[in-house]
């Protein structure tokens, strides 16, 4: 599990580093104007990051489901080979899927307009500008939202109903408890991280605004939180926050005493 949290750590660096860095390059300099090959690098990093987390948190699904369903067998099917060569997998899937999501890209020409209307080259954005698009693109990014979002999505949500069925045929108050609270946190990202993607890519593309915001969501605010969520699954974490918010009320009590 913390090999996985790691490799989360590590992929949400790079989800933030893909696209911040430029924005705050073009709010501090007042240029926004982005090359074509600054554009398709970008889009390509996005695309390597976003289908990366999306598998990883997929796997990290059935990690919890092989742990709680299967605890027996599970230090052998979840042994460190087989993580090292789900790790590589992964990026591998993610590497593949975003050269032919990128190459897709570069078939379509730009007619409307060279603006795009948000703060980093993303595949929405880019399909509002475009006039000539190709099937290969079609194909691919059906193929993308079919392999690596829908499939995952609904694994995921198979492999937690059967471990909540695992939880509710636990005779033990204890065993329950810490059964949940292995899964709280990977439940919390999830529902905020898919909630976000999802509602950002409906959005129709006259609200530009709440798409814009939906879009800061999933690509800063979720990778920052997401760490903050599975520390505070950490009993010592827990003590140390605890602990700071007891130190503040009593100081805010003494301030006002003095006052």
């Amino acid at each position: 599990m913390y090999l996985f949290i790691c490799n989360l750590s590590i992929v949400d660096i790079f989800y933030t580093s893909v696209t911040v860095p430029k924005l705050l390059h073009m709010l501090l300099s007042g240029n926004h104007i982005v090359s074509s090959a600054q554009c398709y690098t970008q889009l390509f990093l996005f695309s390597v990051n976003v289908t990366a987390e999306e598998v990883l948190l997929f796997v990290m699904a059935y990690d919890r489901y092989f742990a709680i369903c299967d605890p027996l067998h599970y230090h052998q099917i979840m042994n460190r080979r087989n993580c090292i060569l789900i790790n590589i997998g992964i990026l591998a899937a993610a590497v593949l899927n975003s050269v032919m999501f990128v190459q897709s890209a570069l078939h379509m020409s730009s007619c409307h307009s060279n603006v795009i209307h948000q703060f980093f080259c993303d595949a929405k954005s880019l399909t509002q500008v475009t006039c000539t698009t190709s099937q290969l693109f079609y194909l691919v990014n059906a193929t993308e939202i079919l392999l690596f979002a829908f499939v995952p999505v609904m694994c995921t949500f198979i492999s937690y109903a059967k471990i909540f069925s695992a939880i509710f045929k636990m005779k033990s108050k204890e065993s329950r408890k810490k059964a949940s609270s292995t899964c709280s946190s990977h439940i919390t990202v999830i529902s905020i991280y898919y909630g976000a993607i999802t509602i950002g890519y409906f959005i129709p593309d006259y609200y530009e605004v709440l798409y814009t915001v939906f879009n800061i969501l999933y690509t800063t605010v979720v990778p920052m939180i997401n760490p903050i969520i599975y520390s505070l699954q950490n009993s010592s974490v827990q003590s140390a926050l605890l602990g700071i918010v007891r130190e503040m009320v009593i100081l805010h009590r003494d301030s006002r005493k003095r006052v």
